[in-house]
Formats: C-alpha cells, sequence, structure tokens
C-alpha cells in the first residue's frame, strides 16, 4: 500500500509518499505526477516513510526525473537506508539528485 499527498504551489510540487512503492503502487504515483508535472519548475519526493522501492517505482522515477530534466529540477529527500541501497545498487545515485 502507498499513501501520497501532494502539495503544489507556484511552480513548485511537494509529493510525500508513505508506504512501498511497488508493482501495485507504482502506476497511482505515475498517474498522480502525470497530471501534477505540468508547469512545475520544482519537484521534490520526500521518502521519509517510504519503506520500499521495487524495479517499477524506479521507472516512474526515471519516467518523473526526464520530464523535470526538461522543464526544472527533481529532488529526493529523506531517503532511508533500505532506498538509498536500491539506489545506489541500480545506479540511481549517479542519475538522481538525492539530498
Amino acid at each position: 500500500m502507498l499513501t501520497i499527498n501532494k502539495t503544489i504551489e507556484d511552480g513548485k510540487a511537494l509529493f510525500t509518499l508513505d508506504g512501498r512503492l511497488d508493482t501495485t503502487t507504482a502506476p497511482a504515483l505515475e498517474k498522480e505526477l502525470k497530471e501534477a508535472l505540468p508547469g512545475v519548475s520544482e519537484l521534490t519526493l520526500d521518502f521519509a516513510a517510504l519503506e520500499y522501492i521495487s524495479s517499477a517505482g524506479l521507472r516512474v522515477l526515471l519516467a518523473a526525473q526526464k520530464i523535470m530534466n526538461r522543464q526544472g529540477e527533481m529532488r529526493i529527500a529523506n531517503v532511508n537506508e533500505i532506498v538509498r541501497e536500491v539506489f545506489d545498487v541500480t545506479g540511481f545515485s549517479d542519475i538522481l539528485t538525492i539530498l
């Protein structure tokens, strides 16, 4: 299960994710991002409560990063050790801006 809370104001979007970003929940995040990103120049994803990320979740992040490369910047905040390890092993640490 994944809970997505979002705040969009003055071209800045904050998505707070709580739970698991996997094959079941990734489509919901993808839909939310696609709807929210037009007109956004700064995207922050807060992973403080994200417990797990799968390859499906990584694919959604990569798609969002590609969009944000064209229109602004994307940052990921509060990454725990489990998610950080996935980013390191997959090479996503080199692609994403992780705070």
